[in-house]
């Protein structure tokens, strides 16, 4: 049964807010017309969201409204083509671009929202209207490091985006992986084992900073990633992969345990100033926690939290805590050349291997030399622990053997990949989507 534990306060309206307070210069109602206008003249059901319809059904038909919306009267997806319109979704819209995000977080509206998930909520977790209306949104830091002659800045906790993909970089800096390239095997395993030192960084520090002490600066600090990527051995699999100890690290923490993350939006946006925004968004799995209200499905997030507190005594950092938000994988990334320029903006959608995506495109750009379309376009692996998921019907599947005789564990899996970049090019800006999913580059 789906229930309305798993359902955080939503964030992204007064994240819009606040980003457009800052530097927003159209009018605020203004933001929402494309968006109204496509939920009510409608838009064509797709061939990957018909997919999504499938397996993610439960989900996807657990409202009457995903039921109305996707659905035929048999409780058959509708076929890709359909025009689906979406006038609560509108009305919504409307309503937040009319009287702002107060109408959203606030009155009548808000406590209708808080109803409608305690409703669904069993015992006494319910979510209140006063959780709907103290809810902000928290402006941080972004951590940056140095990566050849580039500068690379991300998305601070609670996401591990920067810190991971930071780490798989900065960890293989010491090789030559413009010699070796994509073609070999060796720069593969490089690749896999320099996931699997980050991502055991990333499950026992990571979480809200405002609840545990998370050593950024030591987690991207140079001497220490580059000791723990001399831990690789270019010949054989690392047996045991265990956290380090960076710099600043105080707390004693363990390792936590949850499921594996899914679904996440993610686009690239350059104005004709160079203005740039690397924006992802997500409501956690496709279509969430499976209720609606006000047209749209809402999340299920706080099923990224760990699922156990502690274990052997010790807290785990991305343990459940009143008020605390849960570690997320986003990974916007802004990328800068030696004099200062932007020169790349990116992000991807696909869970917990959004940094790896990441990571790749990166080094497929700034290592390879490849345009930021082609580097998206590389088929990938992921290696978040002992198991080497190589990505099902690529060309990497010819390296199942190789990667095995040197002790690796892989399997072939679909992997929900999905990058999008922005690139400054020399006749500007260029922009490149991933071939395995819809996205496009559009320009004005």
């Amino acid at each position: 049964m789906l229930t309305g534990l798993s359902i955080g306060v939503p964030g992204n309206v007064r994240l819009a807010a606040e980003a457009h307070e800052r530097y927003g210069r159209l009018e605020w109602a203004e933001l929402f017309e494309p968006a109204i206008a496509l939920a009510e003249n409608g838009w064509e059901l797709t061939p990957r969201f018909h997919d999504f319809l499938g397996f993610a059904g439960e989900r996807a038909k657990n409202s009457a409204g995903g039921r109305a919306l996707f659905y035929g009267e048999a409780g058959e997806p509708l076929p890709a083509g359909t025009v689906v319109r979406n006038p609560e979704l509108a009305a919504t819209l409307r309503h937040i671009a009319e009287v702002g995000p107060f109408g959203f977080y606030a009155g009548p509206w808000a406590a209708g929202m808080a109803e409608v998930i305690a409703e669904a909520t069993p015992g006494d977790a319910d979510m209140t209207a006063a959780d709907i209306e103290n809810y902000s949104a928290v402006w941080r830091p972004s951590p940056c490091g140095d990566y050849r002659e580039y500068r690379i800045c991300g998305m601070g906790p609670p996401s591990s985006g920067a810190t991971t993909v930071y780490a798989i970089l900065k960890q293989l800096e010491g090789y030559d992986l413009g010699g070796l390239g994509p073609e070999q095997p060796l720069f593969w395993h490089l690749f896999a084992e320099s996931q699997r030192l980050a991502y055991a960084d990333r499950e026992l520090y990571l979480g809200d900073s405002d609840f545990v002490n998370v050593p950024v600066p030591g987690l991207m600090d140079g001497d220490y990633l580059r000791d723990r990527g001399i831990q690789i051995n270019i010949n054989q699999r690392m047996s045991d992969v265990e956290a380090g100890t960076p710099p600043g690290a105080r707390a004693i923490m363990a390792a936590g345990e949850g499921p594996e993350e899914n679904g996440t939006s993610h686009f690239v946006a350059v104005d004709q100033w160079g203005n740039a925004v690397s924006y992802t968004s997500t409501i956690e799995g496709a279509f969430g926690s499976g209720h609606m209200y006000g047209g749209f499905f809402l999340n299920n997030e706080l099923t990224d939290f760990s699922f156990i507190p502690e274990r052997d005594g010790l807290p785990v950092a991305n343990r459940v805590q009143g008020g605390k938000r849960p570690r997320s994988s986003m990974a916007p990334t802004l990328v800068f050349d030696a004099d200062g320029r932007l020169v790349l903006a990116i992000g991807a959608a696909g869970g917990g291997t959004i940094p790896v995506q990441v990571a790749k495109a990166l080094i497929g750009v700034l290592d390879f030399g490849l345009p930021a379309e082609e580097a998206i376009a590389l088929p990938g692996l992921y290696s978040p622990g002992d198991t080497i998921f190589v990505e099902q019907g690529s060309p990497l599947i010819e390296l199942l053997a190789p990667l095995e005789g040197i002790g690796h564990t892989v399997q072939a899996r679909r992997l929900p990949f999905k990058a999008n970049a922005a690139q400054l090019v020399d006749g500007g800006w260029i922009g490149a989507a991933d071939p395995r999913s819809e996205g496009a580059a559009v320009a004005p």
